[in-house]
């Protein structure tokens, strides 16, 4: 008897905790149907901070006593991030720079961080005989640009979600931590259309050096940060927000030439809402124009728009590589959900 009343209670506290989930999912459908946020589908520069100096080539020293490689000696790799030299903090190539410039060749501390590790490591700088300065032995980088398109803009908070997908370094690690990331004015200049097995590719262009607003979360599903204040909203279509996506005609908004974006013609193959790989859609472009300039979907496009039935429901993720008329795309709730 026991046995059964806990088999009965268990089975009642599925059926609550079902019926809690169906509850919270349709009130955040309700909630995505009534949103309206500003339409994206302009390119944007980035520039992303790695919050540190990263190490993108291990080369020799000449001294007076030969060759020497103190990185190669002290363990460090391609793709570590110093973020500390003798105590200092780096956050540039700047401070790398005037870190070694006090070194007097001494045994230093230096501590890397390679994804979410952080390992202490000592290193012994070596003088170079042409400058007479002390090196390690590396070639660094700060920070890593490129461009992307922007999903949405949030006309309340000005925060803007775009990419649709994670910025990764070249060995595909998640840059998960973004310092001082900044976003600028881009104009797209040129277009390598996409064949089957070469994708293609947007080339733009940064306009200015003033900042457009600020980069601050690189993750699965984007990049996210605020547009600045100064930044004119007021001329962009508002549309709501849809949870709910079916196979069919959609359209994307994407720029292929200078800023601003068109409206092209797609069909939604495919709905895969439980997806977690930001592949909730497959979509093929059947817009003549866009397959005429572009070929379909090339790099750059990540985080067009989706629109179906006047609504936003997702944006361009990715291209099929052995077909770029057809490609993915996430679904918006997923891009909001880490806005």
């Amino acid at each position: 008897m026991q046995t059964n009343r806990m088999r009965r209670g268990f089975v009642a506290a599925l059926a609550v905790l079902a019926l809690f989930i169906v509850c919270l999912g349709n009130a955040f459908g309700a909630a995505a149907q009534t949103m309206q946020v500003c339409l994206g589908g302009m390119p944007a520069g980035f520039t992303l901070g790695m919050g540190g100096a990263q190490v993108v080539g291990i080369c020799e020293i000449l001294t007076q006593s030969g060759t020497v490689c103190p990185a190669r000696d002290a363990g460090l790799n391609v793709g570590d991030v110093i973020v500390q030299f003798n105590g200092m903090e780096i956050r540039s190539a700047e401070d790398m720079d005037s870190a070694l410039a006090c070194s007097d060749g001494t045994k230093a501390a230096v501590l890397v961080k390679n994804g979410e590790t952080r390992v202490s490591k000592q290193i012994v700088p070596a003088k170079d005989m042409t400058s007479g300065k002390y090196k390690l032995g590396i070639l660094i980088r700060d920070s890593i640009s490129g461009i992307g398109t922007v999903t949405y803009i949030d006309p309340q908070s000005r925060r803007f979600g775009s990419l649709g997908h994670a910025v990764s370094g070249e060995d595909g690690a998640l840059m998960s931590l973004v310092q001082g990331g900044n976003m600028y004015h881009c104009s797209i200049v040129s277009v390598i259309r996409g064949e089957r097995g070469k994708a293609g590719e947007l080339k733009g262009l940064f306009l200015g050096e003033n900042r457009i607003g600020t980069a601050e979360k690189n993750c699965e599903t984007g990049i996210y940060g605020r547009f600045d204040e100064s930044y004119d909203l007021s001329c962009l279509q508002q549309v709501p927000v849809s949870g709910s996506a079916a196979p069919g005609k959609a359209s994307i908004y994407t720029t292929i030439n200078g800023t601003s974006p068109c409206e092209y013609s797609i069909s939604i193959v495919k709905v895969d809402a439980g997806n977690g790989k930001n592949k909730n859609f497959v979509l093929k472009v059947t817009d003549e124009r866009l397959l005429s300039e572009t070929g379909g979907i090339v790099q750059g496009m990540s985080g067009s728009p989706i629109l179906q039935g006047g609504k936003l429901i997702g944006a361009v993720t990715h291209v099929f590589l052995n077909d770029p008329t057809r490609g993915y795309g996430i679904a918006i709730e997923r891009m909001l959900a880490n806005g």
